[in-house]
């Protein structure tokens, strides 16, 4: 690894501020210039290939023949008060149900056991630029989709051959060409969720005759499972309906589907849990690996950051198997040393002064 990336990667795990070229300057007493800082992020371009490159010896050493899932989310980055451009513009959130203006990330993690590493990802880029005809405003869209990445990441670990049992992603992710693609083109497993209003025919009869009904018009039981046959999809799969009940006392209802036919629901279920982990993976690289804290500027320096974060959470996921501790409890025990010393200092410099401590 560079060793301006290296140092830097740490620096964005040990600090809780925002992450500056001056900021680091100043930790390492000059002995790196601000200067030096900005250049690095400005200078190589570092994305996907490179992240693979940095965990595929370790994803060697851990891999497992059976067992492991790919996962595949996005999440947004709000960046509120950053000038607007080609990856710092304005996403549908579906967590807030409008549009933020942040950078877009698509990851794909691999999971084998407890540790989720990622192997490939994508800031959502909207190179294109165009103008709304009924606001005659000018807009940005992507010329690579979602979907798009979806597939290409998927091909890229079987071209990589990392070893996986499932895909398993969300219900934006669930549209038929994704389906058709892993089942076909890379003969794999998926479990993915649908959304309620997707069409379904109960049997293959029905599918022939075009007798679809809409998923949400089903009397569904906790963790059935049926075979059923997608609107459009050309080979069954198994949907499995799991219902929960959401904090303020409402009722949800999951709804997967699988290519998976031969598994129960229960193991179907089992296995799509591992998906909450790219969850966890969004939150430590924002919180914990200073996603959310880069002043920078430019698009190079932006994406480089982005890259850096992503070193940063791979770091501490190697900590985790070392110490068993998770991200959080990693890095509290470095804000908690880092506040002994910075204590332990305002001590010292009080009894150097001669100023007393206030006595209540």
């Amino acid at each position: 690894m560079d060793k301006l990336l290296d140092i830097y990667s740490d620096y964005l795990i040990a600090q809780n501020q925002y992450a500056t070229a001056t900021g680091l300057s100043d930790l390492l007493e000059g002995q790196i210039s601000h200067d030096k800082v900005t250049r690095f992020l400005n200078g190589q371009k570092l994305a996907s290939k490179e992240i693979w490159k940095y965990v595929k010896p370790e994803i060697r050493k851990i891999e497992q023949d059976r067992g492991g899932v790919i996962i595949i989310d996005d999440t947004i980055e709000e960046k509120t008060y950053t000038d607007e451009n080609e990856i710092i513009c304005w996403h549908y959130s579906h967590a807030k149900g409008r549009c933020v203006k942040g950078v877009n990330i698509v990851s794909c993690l691999v999971r084998y056991g407890d540790i989720a590493l990622p192997i490939a990802y994508e800031p959502v880029c909207k190179d294109v630029l165009f103008c709304d005809i009924a606001t005659k405003k000018k807009k940005r869209q992507s010329s690579v989709s979602k979907n798009q990445m979806f597939r290409d990441m998927i091909a890229q670990a079987v071209t990589n051959e990392v070893k996986f049992d499932y895909v398993l992603a969300d219900n934006w992710f669930g549209a038929k060409k994704n389906l058709e693609f892993v089942h076909y083109d890379m003969k794999k497993k998926f479990i993915i969720g649908i959304k309620s209003n997707r069409l379904i025919a109960l049997s293959e009869e029905e599918r022939k005759k075009g007798q679809y009904q809409n998923l949400n018009t089903l009397q569904p039981k906790d963790g059935e499972k049926r075979i059923v046959w997608l609107k459009d999809l050309s080979f069954p799969v198994a949907l499995i309906t799991k219902i929960f009940k959401n904090e303020d006392g409402s009722t949800g209802i999951l709804y997967l589907v699988t290519n998976d036919l031969e598994s129960s629901a229960d193991h179907i279920y089992e296995v799509y849990q591992k998906r909450w982990r790219i969850e966890e993976y969004h939150k430590s690289i924002k919180q914990n690996a200073s996603l959310e804290k880069s002043p920078t500027k430019v698009v190079r320096s932006q994406k480089n950051h982005i890259f850096a974060s992503i070193v940063a959470y791979c770091k501490l996921e190697f900590l985790k198997t070392k110490t068993f501790l998770n991200h959080f409890a990693l890095k509290y025990q470095l804000l908690m040393k880092a506040n002994r010393m910075a204590f332990l200092e305002l001590e010292r410099l009080r009894f150097k002064t001669g100023c007393d401590r206030i006595r209540a």
